[in-house]
This record gives structure tokens, C-alpha cells and sequence, in this order.
């Protein structure tokens, strides 16, 4: 194992897990922002699943119209399409975000792992770190592009 902190550098540590002086107070500080950041997501999750379901909602009632209004049928159809593609880019956004939010969890975990196990996990920490923002960055891009779909086919009005 390498060192650990208050050992010196380039020395093995032979310390048991036990006696390594355990800094609670310290790893729950580092902690504290990927929890936040996990309830971040946490609020990002509920819009992308009340946009979701607000778009299924909209998608059976056309549907039902579209049964009912056979001179309609093609443009409900069209009005349709356009609901599942949204839907798609939403499902799309809410599977980053929830892999975001397990991957700042694992973050969590390698934190405490990497202070009470003796083992370094600086660089597995980072990468699951930056793993982490760029699946909710992903996240946030698809939902960017599924709000320019929802505005563009937003009608107002009657048509001319």
C-alpha cells in the first residue's frame, strides 16, 4: 500500500485499517457537496419526469381524438410524432441523470472507502467525478434540445 496521509512519502504503510486515524468530520465535509449535488439532480429528475408524463398525458388524448376525428387523423398523427420524439430525448435525459446521481453516490462511497481503507482512490474519485458531470451535462443538453422541439411545435391560435 502507499502511503497514507501523515505517512512520508515513497514509505509503505503498515498500519492496520484500525489504527489509521479516522477523520469523520473530514470525509463528511468532502462528502457534503456531491450530496448536494445528488439533490440537485434529485429536482432535475422530478421536471424530466413531469415533463414525460405531461407528454404521455397530451399523447392519449390525441390519440383517443384521432379515433374519434378521422379528418384530423393526419395531423393529430403528425402532432404525435412529434410527442414520441420528445418523449425520447425526456426518457433520454432522465437516464443520464439518474446514472449522474449514481455516479456522484459511488463518489461517496470511494470518499469514505479511500479514507478508512488505506488504499488511494484520488484517481478513481476524480474520474467518477467528471464522469458524473458529464452524463448531467448530457442530460442538460438533451433536455435543451427537447425544449427547442416542445417550442417549435407550439401552436397558438388558429392556424392561418
Amino acid at each position: 500500500m502507499t502511503s497514507v496521509r501523515g505517512a512520508r512519502a515513497g514509505t509503505r504503510d503498515t498500519r492496520l485499517w484500525h489504527d489509521i486515524p479516522m477523520d469523520v468530520a473530514h470525509v463528511i465535509q468532502s462528502a457534503l457537496a456531491p450530496v448536494f449535488l445528488i439533490s440537485g439532480v434529485g429536482v432535475m429528475l422530478g421536471v424530466l419526469t413531469n415533463r414525460l408524463a405531461r407528454i404521455v398525458d397530451r399523447a392519449r388524448v390525441w390519440e383517443n381524438e384521432a379515433e374519434r376525428e378521422a379528418q384530423r387523423s393526419a395531423d393529430l398523427e403528425e402532432r404525435l410524432q412529434v410527442l414520441a420524439r420528445r418523449a425520447r430525448y425526456i426518457s433520454s435525459a432522465i437516464t443520464m441523470c439518474a446514472i449522474s446521481a449514481l455516479l456522484v453516490a459511488l463518489v461517496v462511497v470511494a470518499l469514505f472507502a479511500n479514507a478508512f481503507l488505506a488504499v488511494q482512490l484520488s484517481a478513481l474519485i476524480a474520474l467518477l467525478f467528471v464522469a458524473a458531470m458529464l452524463a448531467l451535462t448530457g442530460a442538460f443538453l438533451t433536455f435543451l434540445i427537447e425544449v427547442r422541439i416542445a417550442t417549435a411545435a407550439i401552436r397558438i391560435g388558429q392556424p392561418r
